[in-house]
């Protein structure tokens, strides 16, 4: 027997509205789209170039460490997908990373939005049962992997797979055994963890903006806010167009020509009925209008950067916006506290990692456990520069009044060391 959707296969209903579920559609259509058509042209890629804007900015001088082998281990193989997570997280509105034990260590596996059903979840929306979805072709088949992960009231974690094959990628097709793909054959249908986990051994990146799609716990994509206004770029962009491939050139026909349907296109001939005695075609060049797009251009991307905060000029066109002073800080300022909400849910998502890959160290026998602890640094921003605190930190010990080993110690990063520490480690005699 053939099965047609996810939920059929898994037997449970997807706790995710109907709009959150065509939202995630569409953001992802979105970011990938490139297509034109006659009314709109999405060349300019604008949530491509939000999203990736931002990641740079995110990771610009992003730097961690942790105090073990194993949590090194880790950070490494985190470090390897740290950018493709972010962006996920960003077109999705949330990302799923899952631990995979090698033997020695983890890697790390990147569920989208919409490769992941929630089935219930906790008062927190954190999920308790959930299903995830991963293709693959072998062959002439279409391949899809059901995982479906739930954690009892105990804590325990249950983890089923199923596997189906289909001559097409419509449909999941029948259910086939696992290890008709060499990859899963090493997959238990079923297992229960021994010892409790205390969740679906899955670390969530959620953006921390209010839904505002139906008001729920689930995340939105960076961009969900500015939907209109992409759209409006985007058509403003294929008049643009248009216009470009008329030339300076206008065609008025007169109205029985239209009727005849002579294959005139609508957008360049113009149908007059006003002078029922005027016949055949007469030829108007108007002035191309590319200031007014241009400046309807920058506008719309002047709104959406202060709808999603990003810094003023990063899609659009810093020389067509006369700003104070000011308002070029608060612009600058805004964009900041913008990127380190991301960078909190990068640091936020790494110690979750950590923490669970501690607990499924113990859980898979791994010779070893200890992860240790991570230290991060984010470098300079336009709220924090790290070099005029060192500056300040400076004129207060040449002052007196702050002694120089709390100077030495924040510099580098000691601030755990007692002062005859510092003054052995750091100051000559």
């Amino acid at each position: 027997m053939s099965i047609y959707n996810y939920e059929q296969a898994f037997g449970a209903a997807d706790k995710t509205s109907s709009a959150m579920r065509k939202a995630i559609e569409r953001w992802f259509q979105m970011y990938y789209e490139s297509t034109a058509t006659e009314h709109t042209d999405p060349c300019q890629r604008i949530p491509y170039t939000v999203v990736n804007k931002l990641v740079k900015s995110v990771f610009g001088e992003y730097r961690a460490e942790a105090d073990t082998p194993l949590g090194q281990c880790v950070l490494k193989s985190l470090d390897e997908k740290k950018r493709i997570a972010m962006q996920l997280a960003l077109v999705g509105g949330s990302c799923y990373i899952k631990p995979c034990p090698n033997g020695t260590g983890f890697s790390f596996t990147l569920v989208p939005r919409n490769r992941a059903l929630i089935f219930s979840a906790d008062g927190a929306g954190r999920p308790t049962d959930m299903g995830l979805v991963e293709k693959s072709v072998w062959g002439n088949a279409y391949y899809t992997l059901l995982e479906r992960r739930s954690v009892d009231a105990e804590g325990y974690l249950t983890i089923q797979n199923k596997l189906y094959r289909s001559g097409d990628s419509r449909n999941l097709g029948a259910e086939v055994p696992l290890k008709n793909v060499p990859a899963y054959s090493n997959l238990a249908e079923s297992y229960r963890f021994e010892k409790p986990v205390g969740s679906v051994g899955l670390v969530t990146m959620k953006l921390p903006m209010l839904n505002c799609v139906d008001g729920s716990n689930d995340g939105v994509a960076v961009y969900a806010p500015a939907e209109g206004l992409i759209r409006n770029i985007d058509r403003n962009e294929a008049q643009m167009n248009g216009e470009f491939e008329r030339g300076e050139s206008r065609v008025f026909a007169s109205r029985d020509l239209l009727d005849a349907e002579q294959g005139l296109q609508d957008h360049l001939f113009v149908g007059l009925d006003d002078d029922p005695e005027r016949v055949g075609l007469t030829v108007f060049s108007p002035q191309l209008r590319e200031e007014s797009y241009l400046a309807r251009k920058q506008e719309y991307l002047r709104n959406l950067e202060t709808l999603l905060g990003l810094r003023r000029g990063m899609v659009s066109d810093t020389n067509m916006d006369d700003r104070t002073a000011t308002e070029i800080t608060a612009s600058a300022m805004e964009y900041s506290l913008t990127v380190l909400d991301f960078q909190h849910i990068w640091q936020t998502a790494v110690e979750e990692v950590m923490a669970l890959c501690g607990q499924l160290a113990e859980l898979y026998g791994l010779p070893c456990r200890d992860l240790g602890e991570v230290h991060f640094d984010w470098g300079n921003g336009v709220l924090y520069d790290q070099e005029k605190t060192w500056a300040d930190y400076m004129e207060m010990v040449s002052r007196g009044i702050l002694k120089p080993e709390v100077a030495l110690a924040w510099r580098f990063g000691m601030a755990d060391a007692d002062d005859k520490t510092i003054r052995e480690k750091l100051m000559p005699s």
